[in-house]
C-alpha cells in the first residue's frame, strides 16, 4: 500500500449560509395524569438496557438553577465504532464539531427523515444546554442519480428541482421545531473541495481512473469494514455492491463519475463528470470541521456502505482523519412492518402533520430511545397527541393564574415538598439525557411535577397550600425549561391547545359547531332523563376522539384517544 501523506491540504473557505426559521406552534386540554402517562407508555416501548452500565453521576452538577452558565455534566454516548457507551470528551474543550448526513433532495421528506433530524436536534440542543459551542454541519445532496431521474421524469432542471425540495425540507424541519444547523453545505457549491480531495486520494495511491471514472480501491485500506463489522469477502457483487466488471474489486466505489448525455456535469482533471455519493460528505465535513472532529451521525442504514466508505476515503486523503463518535438512530416501522413505498406504507412528514400536530409527532419520535426501532401507528400518534395536550393544558392553567402576579410580589421561598419535587425532576432529566439521550426517562419524570401542578390547580387541599402561587410558578418554569431542552416548548400554550383541538376535529371529521350541537342534544336528553340517548351521544363522540367533560359550569370537550383504539389496546378510558 502506498504511504498516505502525513499532511492535509487545506480546503477553500466557504461562506456560511443560514435559512430563516419560522417556529410552528400548537395547543391541548386537561385529563387524569395517571391515565395519560399509562397510555403513553403502553404504546411506546422502553429502550433496551445500556450495553455499558458504568454511568457516573456528578452530584455536584445536579442543581435546579436553570439560569446562566452551567458546569459541564458528564455525558455518555453510544459509539457505533466501539459498540459501547463512551464518556463524551470533545477534541477541543468547550467546543464540539458535529456532522450529520442530510437528505438527498428529490422528494418530500418522510418520517424516517423526521426521526433522524429530531434525534440529532435533541443532541444539538442538549450539547448547547451543557454549555458547549457546537458547530453543527448538515449537508444537502443536490447532485445524485435519484435527483437526475426525478428531474428527467418531471422535465425539470436537476439543480432547480433539488433547490425546491431543499426549501420543502426546511419547512418540515421548522414545523418539527428543529433548530437550523450552523451551516448547510450543498454538493453543487463544493466541487473544488470534492475534486481536491479526490486528487489527494489518487496521489496517495488509494484510487484509480478508468475512462474518466475514478474508483476508490478498498484493497488499499486494510481497516475497511471496521465500523460495520463487515469483511471484504462479504461484499459480493450484486449484493449491496454494484456489478461493474471494470472495477478491480467489486467493493470499489466511485469517487467521480464520467459525464453521461443529458446529465449535469463539472470539469475535472479526469474529464467532465460529477462526484460519487460518498465523497461528498467527506469533502464537506473536512471543509467545515477539518479532518478530525467529534461527532458524525445519521440513520442506521448509513453505517454501510456510506459511512464505511467515508472513513476509508477520508483516511486515504489524510491519515490524521479521525471522528471520535459515530452515532446512528434506529429504523421506523409502520404497524411493525418496515416502511417501504412498495408496501404502500410510506408516509411523508407532510402527510402526517396534515392530521397530527408536528409537536405531537416530535413527542412520538422521542417516546422511544433514539437507537431502538420505533413503530409508527395511529395509536402511537393519538397517544402522543393526547399526552402533549395534557402537558400544555396543565401549563396553560398554571400560566393563567401566575400571570396575575409579577415576580417581585412573590416570596423567594417555596415549600420543601415542591423543592424536592423540582430537584428530583431536574436530576432525573439531566441524568437520563446525559446517559445517551434517554428521552423516555426524561418524559416519564415529567409526570410527578405535572401531577403536583394539577393538585395545586384543582384540588381543595392544593388550593389551600401555603405559598401556592410560588409553587405553581416554580413548577411551571421548571417544566417549561425541560420542554425547551427537548424542543417541545411552543410559543404559546393557548395557541398550541387551539391547534391540537383543531387537529382532533379534523381527524374526527367534525367542526366545533357540530360538536357543540351534539353537546346541546345531550344536555336536552339528560334534562328529559333520556339517559340512553345521552350515553349514545357521549360514546359516539368518544369513538372519534372527542371526550366530553361534565362540571358544575357545564359540559366542554377535549381531544382524546378514540375509544376503539383504547379498547384495542385494552386501555381503560379516563373518567370525566
Amino acid at each position: 500500500m502506498a504511504t498516505v501523506q502525513k499532511w492535509c491540504k487545506p480546503f477553500i473557505p466557504i461562506r456560511r449560509s443560514l435559512f430563516q426559521r419560522k417556529i410552528f406552534t400548537s395547543k391541548y386540554a386537561h385529563s387524569k395524569t395517571n391515565f395519560r402517562f399509562r397510555t403513553f407508555c403502553a404504546v411506546n416501548k422502553t429502550q433496551p438496557p445500556c450495553e455499558n452500565q458504568n454511568h457516573v453521576k456528578d452530584e455536584d452538577n445536579c442543581s435546579s438553577n436553570y439560569s446562566g452558565k452551567r458546569k459541564k455534566e458528564e455525558m455518555w454516548l453510544y459509539n457505533t465504532m466501539s459498540k459501547e457507551r463512551e464518556l463524551f470528551k470533545p477534541k477541543l474543550e468547550g467546543k464540539v464539531g458535529m456532522y450529520v448526513c442530510g437528505v438527498t433532495a428529490y422528494d418530500l421528506s418522510h418520517i424516517g427523515h423526521a426521526r433522524v433530524y429530531v434525534a440529532f436536534d435533541l443532541l444539538y440542543r442538549y450539547l448547547n444546554y451543557l454549555g458547549y459551542e457546537v458547530n453543527y454541519v448538515r449537508n444537502f445532496t443536490d447532485v445524485d442519480d435519484k435527483i437526475i431521474a426525478r428531474a428527467n421524469e418531471l422535465g425539470e432542471d436537476p439543480i432547480s428541482l433539488s433547490r425546491r425540495y431543499c426549501e420543502e425540507f426546511h419547512l418540515d424541519m421548522s414545523s418539527l421545531n428543529c433548530l437550523p444547523p450552523s451551516v448547510e453545505p450543498r454538493v453543487s457549491d463544493h466541487m473544488p473541495q470534492i475534486i481536491d480531495m479526490i486528487k489527494q486520494i489518487l496521489d496517495n495511491g488509494c484510487a484509480y481512473t478508468i475512462d474518466g471514472d475514478v474508483y476508490f480501491s478498498v484493497d488499499k485500506f486494510p481497516d475497511y469494514g471496521r465500523l460495520s463489522g463487515r469483511k471484504l469477502e462479504d461484499n459480493r457483487a450484486g449484493e449491496r455492491v454494484a456489478v461493474n466488471s471494470r472495477k478491480k474489486n467489486p467493493a470499489d466505489f466511485a469517487l467521480w463519475k464520467a459525464a453521461k448525455k443529458g446529465e449535469p456535469f463539472w470539469q475535472s482533471p479526469w474529464g467532465p463528470g460529477r462526484p460519487g455519493w460518498h465523497i461528498e460528505c467527506s469533502a464537506m465535513s473536512a471543509a467545515y470541521l477539518g479532518y478530525s472532529f467529534d461527532i458524525h451521525g445519521g440513520g442506521m442504514d448509513l453505517v454501510f456502505p456510506h459511512h464505511e466508505n467515508e472513513i476509508a476515503q477520508s483516511c486515504a486523503a489524510c491519515h490524521e482523519s479521525s471522528v471520535s463518535y459515530w452515532i446512528h438512530n434506529g429504523f421506523v416501522t409502520i404497524d411493525s412492518e418496515k416502511m417501504s413505498k412498495s408496501l404502500g406504507n410510506f408516509f411523508t412528514i407532510r402527510q402526517v402533520i396534515e392530521l397530527y400536530h408536528p409537536l405531537a409527532l416530535r413527542l412520538f419520535l422521542m417516546g422511544t430511545h433514539y437507537r431502538s426501532p420505533i413503530n409508527y401507528s395511529d395509536l402511537q400518534l393519538e397517544s402522543a397527541s393526547d399526552r402533549i395536550f395534557y402537558i400544555y393544558q396543565t401549563l396553560h392553567d398554571c400560566e393563567s393564574i401566575t400571570a396575575n402576579y409579577d415576580e417581585a410580589s412573590l416570596k423567594d421561598s417555596i415549600p420543601s415538598e415542591t423543592e424536592t419535587c423540582i430537584n428530583k425532576f431536574h436530576d432525573e432529566c439531566l441524568t437520563s439525557m446525559s446517559d445517551d439521550l434517554h428521552t423516555t426517562v426524561a418524559l416519564a419524570a415529567m409526570s410527578e411535577p405535572l401531577k403536583n401542578l394539577n393538585d395545586l390547580l384543582h384540588t381543595r387541599k392544593g388550593k389551600k397550600q401555603e405559598l401556592r402561587i410560588e409553587s405553581l410558578a416554580a413548577l411551571g418554569k421548571t417544566i417549561g425549561n425541560i420542554l425547551n431542552i427537548l424542543g417541545l416548548l411552543p410559543d404559546s400554550y393557548s395557541e398550541a391547545l387551539k391547534q391540537l383541538s383543531d387537529y382532533a376535529l379534523k381527524r374526527a371529521k367534525l367542526t366545533d359547531n357540530e360538536v357543540m350541537q351534539k353537546i346541546e342534544e345531550r344536555n336536552v336528553a339528560r334534562k328529559n332523563k333520556e339517559y340512553e340517548k345521552s350515553d349514545t351521544i357521549r360514546k359516539e363522540l368518544a369513538g372519534v376522539g372527542i371526550a366530553l367533560m361534565d362540571s358544575p359550569e357545564g359540559t366542554t370537550w377535549r381531544p382524546a384517544i378514540p375509544l376503539p383504539l383504547q379498547e384495542d389496546q385494552h386501555l381503560t378510558p379516563p373518567t370525566s
